[in-house]
């Protein structure tokens, strides 16, 4: 045992040697004199409030870099940073400028470092960021509830219908399941990648995303085929409640985000929205119990699984957002998602095995267009 450890220390412990000698000889100092450092600045979180206007930045480059300046709408004002001094690579700082932004407006800030090199950041509207208090959680709840719970509720009570369908209904809805987790697979992996690319560059977020996605897959894979079974039923269901549940949580976020930034305002015609584009989701969770009859608090279960998690992203999203972490809330759920559609299709292929019939059926095929062109056309309706 103590010579297994010693050879896989060993290369360790060189690596890390070769590693500081090369940082404290700098062999490369003499092909870089004279050229200014690389700077990245980023601005993560944004508080409009009675005392001015608070950015949360994140640095990045090469070298540890120094706000000297903050111009807002034009002219510079004075600010404060928490904690002072210059930044190193992917340190965070709150930037307090107490500046009198006006409600509803644009505002425009330039943050200057002390080589001269210019950051801008801009507030489409601005609005007075939420405070805790119980009656914005009680409102942000219900939002969440709108387009998390509900929907996925009202979805569920297609099953009787699916149920009337009989084996050929069957296949349908197993199909049906696949077009609109495709569909959902897509449109989070484009969410998850829209996010990366506005966090700190240094954060490697995109490649996050691809990481967390495939890990989630091979993890989720792992678990439901330990013992070489196949999820069938109760069990399908609850995995494709938790996959959809992720990527509510992500869709939270930005929907909190949204609403405290002003970007979007509360209106029936959005609930709408939501409330249709997400009702799909309910189908395809009881798709796989149709050959049987769970009792209603497993129909309910379920839709808490899928849709709660929307409640603590509205949450989440309206107090402390962060793009980098939105992002892998949505990689974690395509995993989820992607795990799911392996798992629905194999179900798919017995059952028309079973039924003597090609798995690319008339049926199978109607089914999974049906799916995805029920998912792209509610959301059409969905505007924040």
């Amino acid at each position: 045992m103590s010579r297994t450890i010693l050879r896989v220390a060993l290369p360790i412990l060189l690596i890390v040697a070769v590693a500081a000698g090369f940082l404290a000889l700098d062999p490369m100092r003499s092909l870089t004199g004279g050229v200014p450092p690389i700077e990245e600045l980023t601005v993560e979180h944004t508080i409009l409030d009675g005392d001015g206007i608070t950015l949360r930045v994140r640095a990045g480059g090469s070298e540890p870099m120094q706000i000297a300046q903050v111009q807002v709408d034009g002219a510079y004002w004075a600010f404060t940073e928490d904690p002072p001094g210059p930044l190193a690579r992917l340190d965070t700082a709150w930037l307090r400028i107490p500046y009198p932004w006006v409600q509803g407006e644009t505002h425009r800030l330039t943050l200057v470092t002390r080589t001269g090199l210019t950051f801008e950041h801009i507030i489409d509207v601005a609005v007075a960021t939420p405070v805790v208090s119980a009656g914005m959680l009680r409102s942000f709840g219900l939002i969440g509830l709108f387009v998390g719970v509900v929907p996925v509720a009202l979805g569920m009570l297609f099953y009787p219908a699916l149920r009337a369908g009989g084996a050929k209904g069957f296949q349908f809805a197993l199909a049906l399941t696949i077009g609109l987790l495709a569909f959902l697979l897509v449109d989070t992996f484009r969410e998850a990648l829209e996010l990366a690319a506005d966090a700190a560059p240094g954060l490697k977020s995109n490649i996050l995303v691809w990481l967390a996605a495939a890990s989630t897959f091979a993890v989720l894979m792992a678990i439901g085929r330990r013992g070489g079974r196949e999820l069938e039923g109760i069990g399908l269901a609850t995995a494709i409640a938790l996959g959809i549940g992720v990527h509510n949580f992500g869709e939270g976020l930005a929907i909190g985000s949204a609403f405290a930034t002003g970007a979007a305002a509360l209106g029936s015609f959005l609930v709408l929205g939501f409330t249709l584009h997400n009702l799909t989701e309910g189908i395809g969770i009881v798709a796989p119990l149709v050959r049987h009859r769970p009792a209603l608090w497993v129909f309910a279960a379920l839709a808490t699984l899928a849709g709660l998690p929307a409640v603590a992203g509205v949450w989440l999203g309206g107090y402390a957002f962060s793009p980098h972490w939105a992002a892998l809330a949505f990689a974690i759920g395509a995993g989820a998602i992607l795990q799911v559609i392996v798992e629905v299709g194999g179900l798919l292929m017995r059952s028309d095995r079973r039924e003597g019939q090609p798995w690319l059926s008339a049926t199978s095929l109607s089914g999974i267009g049906a799916g995805a062109a029920a998912m792209y056309a509610t959301a059409l309706l969905v505007q924040v």
